[in-house]
């Protein structure tokens, strides 16, 4: 473990008086790793030799794509210019800036009182940006705007100022500039946090109540649980209580992050820090649950938050079948390091044994897999996205449909399909192509709204289904990249919706089916039957690829037969020879096609099912 800088004060119970916590929030790329960077350099809790760009981001996918995928919190000592003499103890919280990441960023804004809205002062307020600072404002944190990136030659800080400004309610003065990159302005914006957000209030001598934001699982230690203490204080090696489960466990270890772990005696009132137990499944410390002594513990627990709900389904599936075990284990260990991670297992007629697993968005999915053929070595196919549908028949009885293979047979009379509000942030050149895309996906528009004359926030209700696939990379394209996306569940609302089987050889093929909008079920058949008929070799027999709704045919395509020269022998003669030659050919294929059976690749499933052309577009979202 790196050796902590002397200047870091040993954590003991600190007054409460001198505690701050807050997190920043903003958009993806607006800064906030780089801005938490120059934090620890500035407070001194690490030493030059040891700085690394995104210090804080300890994945490997998160350096590569400049991305917060978790939240990370750590103890900075600072002693602001206003009161010099007196160190207070901030306690930080970097956030993910991802939509799909959303349910981290309110696990860390409920350990906080106050926040940083961080906006990149070049591009402006996001839509992502939006919706975090609408999180703060429900939490009733203090909040401190900031402009970033100001050394940039398109920074625009005048401008953005008054438009942050306006959605806070404050004055353009109040809004602090910084260059994360160069640390100009850091020092004030410290020294403006230990100003303006409150300290923690909570009952010293109350038995003690903490809250599990956030919990990890390291394969030497086991689950390593982060908490805030709001009243009463834990010490080391006394006995606790998970007040949702009951579970008790001794803790080993209590402490603080620095940002390596540092041991202490114990937490107090305010503090934010992380404890060891020795326990090896993740499970048992549920986030949002509260933590109190075994003996004379607290008896009311505290408001804890929502689990997430998973929004997208994908399949998973090792290309190897033997791979089965292994996946299992690698998803029973990535889901102690992700709480939104849900799975169950799966059997597909084409793919064989696997599982499907649930997701916050297309950017978690790609994450999760990723990490899976990274970490875990594993060759794995992902089948295309889909939602939950809920299908009521019309003798009433109700079914949840995650795969297109579990959607009923028989007179259905209705069925539901999950929307979201969509809110879209734009330059106001782009409406109409904005407005064209929306409708073309069955949105209907809620409200428009100016920011300022060159900016404009768009808002849609929009089925979910119709935004899981190549939504952003449409919106991306039609704006010339201006253009920012933040949605949120609404709940749900019925459609006409259809599931159109693929027939091979008048065989249905359960792995093609798929569910769709009754208006384009039938581009959907044409471009699938298309699809088919290129990737599935020739038979000796002629093969019908049809697509069709129910019992009635919308598309057809035919895979010719591989035909024998049967007249290559025959060196002229009598014609009659040769069409006796040919009749008989003829014949033999007819009774071929009757007991024949057509082998479907998997090359072909693996093209047709595989979300990479889909759900790829989840790749650079932002």
């Amino acid at each position: 473990m790196p050796a902590t800088p002397n200047n870091v004060p040993e954590p003991s119970r600190t007054d409460p008086a001198l505690i701050r916590n807050f997190c920043i929030i903003a958009h993806i790329d607006h800064g906030k790793s780089t801005l938490a960077d120059r934090m620890l350099q500035l407070t001194g809790v690490v030493e030059q030799r040891q700085m690394r760009a995104q210090y804080l981001d300890r994945m490997d996918i998160e350096r590569e794509r400049g991305i917060t995928i978790k939240s990370q919190a750590v103890r900075l000592p600072w002693a602001p210019t206003h009161e010099p003499g007196r160190t207070h103890i901030l306690n930080m919280i970097d956030t993910p800036g991802h939509v799909d990441f959303t349910y981290e960023v309110s696990r860390s804004l409920a350990a906080c009182e106050g926040t940083i809205l961080l906006v990149d002062a070049a591009q402006g307020i996001e839509a992502q940006t939006l919706a975090n600072l609408y999180l703060a404002m429900e939490n009733d944190l203090t909040i401190i705007p900031v402009l970033n990136k100001i050394d940039l030659p398109a920074a625009q800080p005048e401008k953005f100022a008054d438009e942050l400004a306006h959605l806070i309610g404050c004055e353009p003065d109040d809004v602090l500039k910084v260059s994360a990159k160069t640390g100009l302005g850091v020092e004030a914006l410290l020294d403006k946090v230990v100003e303006q957000v409150p300290a923690p209030v909570g009952v010293a001598d109350a038995p003690a109540r903490a809250m599990i934001f956030d919990s990890v699982y390291d394969s030497y230690r086991g689950v390593v649980t982060y908490v805030r203490v709001v009243d009463g204080q834990l010490s080391k090696r006394e006995r606790i209580r998970m007040m949702s489960t009951g579970a008790t466990h001794e803790l080993l270890e209590i402490g603080t992050n620095s940002p390596e772990m540092l041991s202490a005696d114990g937490l107090g009132v305010g503090e934010v820090g992380y404890l060891i137990t020795g326990v090896k499944d993740v499970r048992q410390s549920k986030v949002g649950d509260t933590i109190t002594q075994q003996t004379k513990g607290a008896e009311k627990p505290l408001g804890g938050y929502k689990d997430p709900k998973p929004m997208v389904f994908s399949g998973l599936y090792p290309l190897d079948g033997s791979d089965y075990p292994d996946l299992r284990e690698a998803l029973d260990k990535l889901q102690l390091n992700d709480a939104a991670l849900v799975y169950e297992p799966e059997t597909s007629a084409a793919l064989g044994f696997g599982f499907r697993v649930g997701f916050l968005g297309l950017l978690h999915l790609d994450v999760i897999r990723e990490r899976l053929e990274r970490e875990f070595g594993l060759d794995l196919i992902a089948t295309a996205p889909n939602v939950v549908y809920r299908v009521i028949m019309e003798d009433g009885t109700e079914h949840t449909v995650t795969n297109p293979s579990e959607f009923p047979e028989g007179k259905i009379n209705e069925v539901y399909e999950p929307v979201v509000r969509a809110t879209l942030l734009a330059p106001s050149e782009f409406i109409g192509s904005i407005m064209e895309l929306c409708q073309t996906r069955r949105g209907v528009l809620l409200g428009m709204d100016y920011l300022s004359e060159e900016r404009v926030e768009i808002r849609y209700t929009l089925p979910l289904a119709e935004i899981v696939f190549d939504f952003f990379d449409q919106l991306k394209s039609k704006t010339r990249g201006y253009a920012s996306l933040d949605y949120e569940p609404t709940g749900e609302q019925t459609s006409s919706l259809v599931k159109v089987d693929i027939l091979l050889h008048g065989d249905k093929v359960d792995a093609f089916s798929a569910i769709t909008h009754k208006d384009q079920a039938y581009a959907y058949g044409v471009r699938l039957v298309a699809k088919l008929k290129e990737l599935i070799p020739r038979q000796a027999f002629e093969v019908p690829v049809q697509a069709a709704i129910g019992s009635r045919v919308i598309a057809r395509e035919t895979i010719r037969a591989i035909r024998k020269d049967v007249l290559a022998k025959c060196y002229g003669g009598d014609i009659s020879r040769k069409r006796k030659l040919l009749e008989k050919q003829k014949e033999g294929k007819k009774r071929m096609k009757m007991v024949g059976s057509v082998e479907v690749p998997q090359e072909a499933f693996i093209a047709v099912l595989s979300s990479d052309d889909s759900a790829g577009s989840g790749k650079g979202r932002k």
